[in-house]
């Protein structure tokens, strides 16, 4: 698992052009069929690019993540729009820093979701299995589970096509990858270049970040989901309500408590 530091501080700018607005689409449908629900945790909620929104829509959140300073970065973030401010102060949201495979609250909530591949981050199967039981004990009866993970064929995908690069102003990188493929695993190598405006035009700060993610077997994940107690785990590709195949290059799980 992945505690970001360094990182935390250009993780948004990095991640602009994730599509956070469909996983929420995503989200508000399977509550369209599911049942709506008021209280959400967002587990590994990194910086708060969904759980910001959510909670401005009128949800109450609990965002949860293991980064003290993501959380930090996500707390500036909802304090910087009025909106934000009234309903932080309103507690309709509340940041927890916590381990997702330990993660619990006073009450259960009527939702859990974990997007942008979260449960990647977790490198042995029983971490999965723990993280699983302790979202299934912490949602009400009728409450739903949603998370996306990679394919394993993405990290396929990711060998073939390294390396990234990202060129921009005031933030660059370089990302090459390692696989492990007996284990489904893949490592990351990112070398970033940060502007620092304190210290003069065109001085950039250098980084190195090294993250480590495993892709799961998507029949093993919906066996244990059942294990666990789950009914009705269906899983569907790329954010869209379609069977999942071999060409998915992210498997978005549904599963009803």
């Amino acid at each position: 698992m992945v505690a970001y530091r360094k990182f935390a501080y250009v993780y948004d700018e990095l991640m602009e052009d994730m599509p956070y607005p469909d996983w929420i689409r995503f989200a508000r449908q399977a509550w369209e069929r599911l049942g709506m629900p008021k209280t959400v945790v967002d587990l590994g909620c990194g910086t708060g690019s969904i759980t910001i929104p959510l909670v401005n829509a009128g949800f109450e959140v609990t965002g949860i993540d293991l980064s003290a300073d993501m959380l930090s970065v996500a707390r500036r973030k909802m304090e910087g729009t009025s909106q934000g401010v009234r309903l932080f102060r309103d507690g309709s949201i509340r940041w927890v820093q916590q381990d997702m495979t330990e993660w619990e609250l006073p009450e259960p909530v009527d939702a859990v979701i974990s997007f942008c591949d979260c449960l990647n981050y977790l490198l042995e199967e029983e971490d999965v299995v723990r993280t699983f039981q302790r979202t299934y004990k912490g949602l009400k009866e009728g409450g739903t589970f949603l998370f996306d993970v990679h394919h394993p064929n993405t990290f396929r995908r990711y060998e073939e096509e390294q390396p990234f690069i990202w060129d921009e102003s005031s933030v660059a990188y370089i990302w090459t990858c390692e696989r492990d493929a007996a284990r489904d695993e893949i490592e990351h190598h990112l070398t970033i270049f940060a502007r620092e405006e304190e210290n003069g035009p065109g001085l950039y700060r250098r980084f190195e970040e090294h993250h480590t993610q495993r892709a799961y077997d998507p029949a093993w994940m919906k066996s244990e989901l059942l294990r666990c107690g789950f009914r009705d785990v269906a899983c569907y590709a790329d954010f869209e309500w379609v069977e999942a195949g071999e060409d998915a290059a992210r498997l978005f799980f549904v599963a009803v408590k």
